[in-house]
């Protein structure tokens, strides 16, 4: 069976960052990356034509993630406005891989602080068991 082609299509969803995002010294925590990489990546499906919870009620399916793969490479702080980008990389039967990247935005340009390779697979949402990711999300993603 013929893999489908990725897209090289890069979403992307602006965040600033806000008090509640930040650690005790006024950086954003490291964990709260991954909330925004989930906010972008919710977004990038809702752009292309797929809402989760309406995904999940139609098919009884939904996107789990089973991998991710983190690097640090600077601080954002308080206030700050990021662009938080979300691509396909790779979609299989049962699972997609999308990389994830974390920019500040200024004057001189984007500024990369952190990126993430995220594997999500596709699982029935009663059982939580892997199952096929239906030929018509894999179409809208592709």
């Amino acid at each position: 069976m013929n893999k489908p082609s990725v897209s090289k299509e890069v979403f992307s969803w602006p965040v600033r960052v806000y008090w509640e995002d930040t650690d005790a010294g006024g950086i954003v925590f490291y964990a709260n990356y991954l909330k925004f990489f989930e906010r972008s990546r919710t977004e990038w499906l809702r752009a292309k034509g797929i809402s989760q919870q309406a995904l999940k009620d139609v098919t009884g399916g939904m996107f789990v993630v089973s991998d991710a793969q983190v690097r640090f490479i600077q601080s954002a702080r308080l206030d700050d406005e990021l662009l938080v980008t979300t691509s396909l990389l790779a979609a299989g039967r049962a699972s997609m891989t999308i990389h994830q990247q974390a920019l500040r935005t200024n004057a001189a340009g984007p500024v990369l602080l952190c990126e993430a390779t995220i594997r999500a697979g596709w699982v029935n949402a009663h059982t939580l068991k892997p199952d096929r990711i239906p030929a018509r999300i894999i179409d809208a993603l592709t």
